[in-house]
């Protein structure tokens, strides 16, 4: 099995919000290394939003606020990547624009060689280009390199009819098609990475970060986040 697993900068903070939790992202480094020793391929997408939200910025060309969420990216794999080598993993960074000796520039045919021999794959660098989010690349990714599931590890559980933190009358969806995520705007990822799940018809599960085991829940019968499907 092919899974392609995005992770919020934010939820890697922790309660510090910004920079890195070690203990968390150790946590999961421990999680996805059970995986792939059982034989799953991983890929991974980490979004910036621990050091910088672009959208945030008001006094910031847009593209050169979107080309510094890129680097964020970047730092965030860089990271991780070391975090996981740690633990015993081989990893590697692919990136859509070149960083020196930092990274490999991405490529399909990069990306499955390394997958084939059991390393784990960042992809960093977002789409390279701006106007593009962290969501809409891990669905590009996963569509490119043939992922059979998405996994998307959230600060919340799972999909809501509204932001729970804000109202604690919303209803979690334990299943739910990408069709109605966009009829009723949930935005569970964004607009363009959903009209992208459901072209190519890609299936995510969507899950919280912090629960115990919960990216290896995710990927077997233990899963109590919401099922996104691409059919109606």
């Amino acid at each position: 099995m092919r899974i392609l697993l995005k992770l919020s900068g934010e939820a890697l903070a922790g309660d510090k919000k910004s920079g890195f939790c070690e203990e968390t992202v150790r946590k999961v480094a421990l999680q996805v290394k059970m995986l792939v020793g059982g034989g799953t391929q991983i890929g991974i997408v980490i979004g910036g939003g621990n050091f910088w939200r672009g959208r945030a910025s008001e006094n910031i060309d847009r593209t050169k606020a979107d080309q510094i969420g890129m680097l964020a990216t970047v730092m965030n794999c860089i990271y991780v990547s070391e975090m996981f080598r740690s633990t015993g993993m081989e990893t590697s960074i692919l990136t859509p624009f070149e960083c020196g000796s930092f990274t490999q520039l991405f490529s399909k045919d990069r990306a499955v060689r390394h997958f084939n021999n059991g390393i784990v794959v960042f992809f960093a660098g977002g789409t390279g280009h701006p106007f593009f989010s962290t969501d809409t690349s891990v669905v590009l990714r996963a569509a490119e390199v043939d992922a059979d599931m998405i996994l998307l590890a959230k600060a919340v559980d799972g999909i809501y009819s509204d932001d729970p933190r804000r109202n604690p009358e919303a209803i979690k969806y334990d299943s739910i098609s990408i069709d109605d995520v966009i009829t009723q705007n949930l935005m569970a990822v964004d607009m363009t990475a959903s009209i992208m799940v459901r072209e190519q018809k890609l299936t995510m599960r969507v899950f919280g970060l912090n629960a115990d085991y919960s990216i290896i829940d995710a990927v077997g019968d233990k899963f109590t986040g919401t099922l996104v499907t691409a059919g109606s």
